[in-house]
């Protein structure tokens, strides 16, 4: 279950038209009223052919509304709904409605709450795969985009016609992601101008040619970061160890190996920023020196590798931010907000992300995160999130801090010395 944002209530008018995936979007009404949202839900006459509208009443709890007569909250649905809707999401989102929508034809009660809606639309489509490839499909979308529509999917599967292609609804979960994050601020471009920096995934520390020290990131969280900030107007550069999660489009990408390299990678690209997030896992310790060949267990048995401390990536940024705001994560399995508080202080950013990793939905890899936000303000925590929405939490807090004009310039005398090993 995607769990909803610290404070978010909100509008939703579900428009369900004729198709087969329509009873997916039952689903979709729970998913969005676990976030705190209401959903009044308009169907076309074909969709009721699959789902009776009682099914949507009863799990709504609000009337549904079908044709433009005889709706019992106003006597001009589609203006009405349209005017009290904070997102209007279609789903599933046939062909033939893509190509009204594109073409501005309200020959419905559904299709004229499009044309009268003001508040973000989101469609997540789903047809045949041919339909979908229709050239005419694909100018229509093509032109809905153009206009600030959000499209998400569809996706490969099996289809209920029996073949097998690009044109399944989107998960459940991926639909409701997606509008949560409409919802959340997605025309929004407080970023714009902005460059920020994001640093990724793991690192490597070799032991020799074949052995490394590292550990389980996937670079899942930091490339969520990413898009958060493209999506508020940010110009993106991540540094990211060696993962396989991809970057998104139209952001710079510095791929890095080791601790070391990924301190010379941030501190350039830092230099020309106004923001930092540093999701990165970087190795605590790296060994002192590494062979030149592959070692043999049976000449050169590893009874022991001498280790000695990496350098601090984020208290280096820390200490050269001056107003600029720096985020930092830590991963905790106890004390979770303790730990988090003295890393803040220690530091010396301006918010550090909390993330349980003791929990198995909230581990290294994992499609979800369980984190607290810790600032000088005090802790939010956000429960079990999608790591996009925990991405989007997030930056929205970190312009908040940019915004408030909290980021203050760090001495490094309020920054604790780390004892031995690298300084930086």
């Amino acid at each position: 279950m995607i769990e909803k944002l610290p404070g978010m209530r909100a509008d939703v008018v579900l428009c369900v038209t004729g198709g087969i995936a329509a009873y997916k979007a039952c689903e979709v009404l729970r998913g969005l009223q676990d976030a705190s949202c209401d959903i009044r839900v308009v169907m076309t006459q074909d969709a009721t052919r699959f789902v009776s509208p009682v099914t949507f009443e009863a799990l709504s709890g609000h009337p549904v509304a079908v044709d433009l007569y005889g709706y019992a909250d106003s006597p001009i649905p589609h203006v009405h709904l349209a005017e009290w809707a904070d997102l209007i999401l279609v789903c599933p989102a046939t062909a033939n409605v893509l190509a009204k929508m594109a073409h501005g034809i309200a020959d419905d009660c559904l299709t004229s709450c499009l044309v009268a809606a003001d508040s973000p639309v989101v469609v997540a489509p789903a047809m045949n795969v041919h339909m979908w490839q229709n050239p005419a499909t694909q100018a229509n979308v093509a032109a809905l985009r153009s206009r600030g529509v959000g499209i998400v999917g569809p996706v490969q599967g099996r289809l209920a016609c029996g073949t097998t292609g690009e044109g399944k609804l989107s998960s459940v979960d991926e639909v409701v992601r997606y509008a949560l994050v409409a919802l959340g601020g997605v025309p929004g471009q407080e970023l714009a101008g902005v460059r920020a920096l994001v640093t990724a995934g793991p690192t490597h520390e070799p032991i020799d040619p074949v052995r490394f020290i590292a550990n389980a990131s996937s670079g899942k969280m930091g490339m969520a970061l990413a898009r958060a900030l493209v999506r508020h107007g940010a110009e993106v550069t991540v540094v990211c160890g060696p993962c396989e999660a991809e970057p998104p489009e139209d952001v710079e990408v510095v791929r890095v190996t080791t601790a070391a390299e990924m301190l010379v990678a941030t501190a350039s690209a830092f230099q020309g920023c106004g923001l930092a997030i540093c999701a990165a896992a970087v190795a605590d310790y790296t060994p002192a020196a590494t062979a030149d060949h592959k070692l043999k267990k049976s000449k050169e048995p590893l009874e022991k590798v001498e280790l000695v401390e990496n350098p601090d990536i984020l208290r280096a940024l820390c200490l050269e931010k001056g107003r600029r705001v720096v985020v930092g994560f830590a991963a905790e399995t106890d004390d979770l907000v303790a730990s988090a508080r003295t890393k803040l202080r220690s530091k010396g950013c301006d918010l550090i992300v909390a993330n349980d990793v003791s929990r198995p939905d909230s581990t290294f890899g994992s499609d979800t995160d369980t984190v607290t936000l810790v600032d000088a303000d005090g802790e939010t925590k956000l429960g079990c999130l999608s790591k996009d929405l925990v991405a989007e939490a997030v930056v929205c807090r970190a312009i908040e801090l940019r915004a408030r004009g909290m980021a203050v310039a760090v001495d490094a005398t309020m920054v604790m010395p780390r004892p031995g090993g690298a300084q930086c």
